[in-house]
Formats: structure tokens, sequence, C-alpha cells
């Protein structure tokens, strides 16, 4: 079971979870441990067979077996979506340029030019 994806970080090192997902992580425990109603979920959980753990040297590390969740496709052409960031990425360079220069100028008017 990989549960990065759940809760949130505290700090630097340190995940809290919800209610809900503790739950969500029980669950899924119990549907696996009982044999009942358990499904695999890429990104997720993954009940991994013995073998499959030998071949990954007995490390047990929950990405080497969960993989990663689908990804859903928004049906925009790459092409099309870098040709719109690009185009925000230029607007936002342009704003950043005018907001520097108001701020060298606000330094400026109080004797602290740049």
């Amino acid at each position: 079971m990989d549960a990065r994806k759940l809760g949130h970080l505290v700090d630097r090192t340190r995940r809290e979870f919800s209610e809900e997902d503790i739950t969500q992580i029980a669950d899924t425990y119990h549907r696996w441990r009982e044999g009942s109603e358990y499904e695999d979920v890429p990104g997720f959980c993954k009940s991994a067979s013995l073998e499959e753990i030998q071949g990954h040297n007995y490390v047990l590390t929950p990405g080497r077996y969960v993989g990663a969740a689908e990804q859903e496709d928004d049906g925009i052409p790459f092409e099309e979506k870098m040709q719109g960031f690009t185009a925000k990425l230029s607007e936002q360079f342009q704003e950043s340029a005018r907001l520097e220069e108001a701020i060298r100028k606000n330094l400026e008017g109080l004797g602290y030019g740049l």
C-alpha cells in the first residue's frame, strides 16, 4: 500500500491522515486480508506475489509494486497545451518585469536604490 498521496504534511518528515484516510487504509487492508472484494488500485495498493517481491530482491518499497495512478487524457494535443503554457509564461514574465520596476522605483524613493 502506498499512502503518500493521502493526508497532508505537517512538516518536512511527518504526514498526518484524516479520519477518511485512516478508514480507507484500514478498509483496504481488511478487504485484502479477508480476501473479500479486494482489488488492486494503481498508484495506491497491490497484492504482490512472493515471486514479484523476490524479483525485486525483497525490497518492499510500495512504489515498485503499486505503479502509477491512471492519468486522464483531456484530449488537448501537447503542442496546443505548450502554446498556451508559453503564452501564459510570457505574460507572467512581463508582469514580473513591471513589478520589478515598480519595486525599484519605490526603493529609490525611500533612498535605497539598487
